[in-house]
């Protein structure tokens, strides 16, 4: 799924297919840092090269970030990890561990869906259209999503923040139920929005936060609505093409440029291969998106240094608002309406903990996280595959917490 999982403590957890839901928070002080550069070799933050392992221009630093990952692949029984981290743009390692599938290694330039990872470029994409006049944050949804309940009282920025107080489908036991015997189903975003919207709303549009595929689902239908442009083509346009995200791409079929990064999960009660497990239920059509780990490490550095937005749209990327919302009511218990925290919360598409700007998918066998600490202008890039002796939850975070706790021992990322 295109999840998003927080710190344990603001954490809730969901089976979907058996793939593990984690509603998402995070953050803290934020200064309003300068974007990182580029690498010097290109746009695409590699040097306008294939992602390839590298011959480690950092030597020792990269050694004990290779060192640690070998660690924890071990320690965790992945199949296989992918790893980027770059600092101020430049590259310290890129490598990749294990197998895509039985005697076919794994390679860097490997692709594999990225789920969440493209709620932050729509969150970015809807903050250029902002900045633009073309919109604003907290025009009411009703002339683009006339048919949605409270239309009339739910924003663009309740879409992008989760503060709708829609469920979530990915938590209804009958869509569950459903992807768990049908993985290779073809949803539509209207039998999607089916599950969410027989339900009665968790609070009033505004007033609380809580997790729901259901808001950047109908988010880019109204983007689509608002600028006559179709998803994939906007994120191309205003995302991707600028930041060189040469391998990143929307995918309107099951399948994943090659060469395949294979996965593996034991969802379904026992391991077997779902890298072509149907992702349509993930998000809207247009933004199912897959990708590799020089262009995701090159995403963590953009999307998490506001390189595509004003000072003041990057401020609003890091705290739209989210922070103090949330927390058990009489109507939605704190499992569901997480409270939002200066040092854990939700931003405009992504997480925001302990300084650093994150998003963390994770379903169907794929596991992955983006990183970026402004501070240290650190970005780290991680995807991993599991064996069957892996364990639940999203492994990638695991890594990338190891990496930083290595690489920005004064400001580790905190995601358990």
């Amino acid at each position: 799924m295109t999840r998003t999982s927080l710190p344990s403590r603001l954490r809730t957890r969901a089976r979907v297919g058996s793939a593990l839901l984690c509603a998402a928070l995070l953050a803290v002080t934020f200064q309003t840092t300068a974007a990182a550069p580029a690498s010097a070799g290109g746009p695409g933050g590699h040097g306008g090269r294939d992602c390839v392992r590298t011959e480690h221009p950092f030597g020792s630093q990269a050694r004990r970030v290779l060192d640690i990952t070998r660690k924890a692949k071990d320690d965790l029984h992945l199949k296989s990890v992918e790893l980027r981290v770059t600092v101020d743009g430049r590259e310290v390692v890129t490598d990749a561990l294990g197998e895509s599938m039985t005697n076919v290694p794994a390679e860097p330039n490997m692709h594999f869906r990225a789920g969440s990872v493209a709620f932050a470029h729509i969150g970015t994409a809807l903050l250029q259209l902002v900045e633009e006049r073309r919109v604003r944050l907290d025009d009411t949804v009703e002339r683009w999503l006339p048919d949605l309940p409270k239309a009339d009282r739910i924003t663009l920025r309740m879409l992008a923040t989760n503060t709708t107080g829609l469920h979530d489908y990915v938590t209804d036991p009958d869509f569950l139920a459903e992807l768990e015997a049908h993985p290779f189903r073809q949803w539509t975003p209207q039998e999607l929005l089916a599950f969410p919207l027989r339900h009665s709303f968790w609070y009033e549009p505004g007033t609380s936060w809580s997790y729901s595929h259901a808001n950047y689902l109908l988010l880019s239908i109204a983007l689509e609505k608002i600028t006559g442009t179709r998803i994939d083509e906007l994120l191309k346009e205003r995302v991707w093409g600028p930041l060189g995200l040469r391998n990143t791409q929307n995918n309107f079929t099951p399948d994943i440029p090659s060469p395949v990064l294979h996965a593996f999960t034991s969802d379904r009660g026992i391991y077997e291969e779902s890298t072509f497990w149907n992702p349509s239920w993930t998000t809207a059509p247009g933004a199912v998106i897959t990708t590799h780990i020089c262009d995701l490490a090159r995403s963590a550095q953009a999307i998490g240094s506001g390189e595509l937005l004003s000072p003041r749209g990057y401020r609003t990327l890091l705290n739209p608002g989210t922070v103090g919302l949330g927390g058990a009511t009489a109507s939605c218990p704190a499992t569901i309406c997480l409270k939002q925290t200066e040092a854990a919360h939700f931003g405009l598409g992504v997480i925001v903990v302990n300084g650093w700007v994150v998003q963390n998918p994770s379903f169907s066998g794929y596991a992955a996280i983006q990183a970026y600490l402004p501070s240290d202008r650190l970005a780290i890039a991680v995807s991993t595959t599991k064996t069957a002796n892996a364990p639940e939850g999203n492994t990638a975070e695991v890594i990338a917490e190891r990496i930083s706790a290595e690489l920005a021992p004064g400001t580790p990322l905190s995601l358990g």
